[in-house]
């Protein structure tokens, strides 16, 4: 049996799109560098995520503020959660082969027998595999601590680079969040073109 780590970031912010990672940690990771991404501080993340890169199987889904706008956060926080899983398990048979992994000819066809996944928080998202949620899952199993990690320092490398379109809002600094100056750049000068309009400001 696999288990998959799924978690999202991205879920509070004004603008920008919801992020999720899915993940597959070997039996040799070194689980000591992680923990919940909110607990980590920015250097320690990204240290972590080129580690879980380089070892792990792993997937990114990127859901973007329209869609957010069109489904709500919570639906597009777990279709996001889907795209990752879906990323990850492309990457997986090449994974597997990698660390000596021999895969079942119908490996795909019984994802529910041998892939389980643990999804942060209390809802689970359309997957193939066996699915269940736990919340705080992102500070219990480290499957779901590297999601976490992988979904907050690829969210944040977005806002960034959005910072560098719209510099008047100071995305690379609050990273779309509701800050107090994030709310008054927004109602003095008028949305960005990625904000969440149908949050509140």
């Amino acid at each position: 049996m696999f288990v998959a780590g799924l978690d999202e970031a991205g879920r509070g912010p004004l603008a920008g799109p919801v992020t999720a990672g899915c993940v597959i940690l070997p039996d040799d990771f070194p689980v000591g560098i992680l923990n919940d991404s909110k607990k980590l501080s920015e250097k320690k993340r990204e240290s972590a995520e080129k580690v879980i890169i380089e070892k792990a199987c792993w997937g990114l889904g990127v859901v973007g503020h329209e869609k957010i706008d069109e489904i709500n956060i919570l639906n597009a926080s777990l279709l996001a959660m889907s795209l990752a899983y879906d990323d990850m398990m492309k990457k997986f048979p090449e994974w597997a082969e990698k660390n000596g992994i021999t895969l079942p000819s119908d490996f795909f066809e019984r994802q529910k027998e041998l892939v389980e996944a643990i999804a942060d928080g209390n809802r689970v998202p359309k997957i193939l595999c066996s699915v269940r949620s736990e919340v705080k899952a992102d500070g219990k199993f480290p499957c779901v601590m590297a999601a976490s990690i992988i979904a907050k320092v690829e969210r944040d490398k977005m806002m960034v680079q959005a910072d560098k379109l719209y510099p008047q809002y100071g995305y690379a600094k609050h990273k779309g969040y509701p800050t107090k100056t994030h709310k008054e750049i927004c109602r003095r000068i008028g949305p960005s073109p990625i904000q969440r309009l149908s949050f509140k400001y």
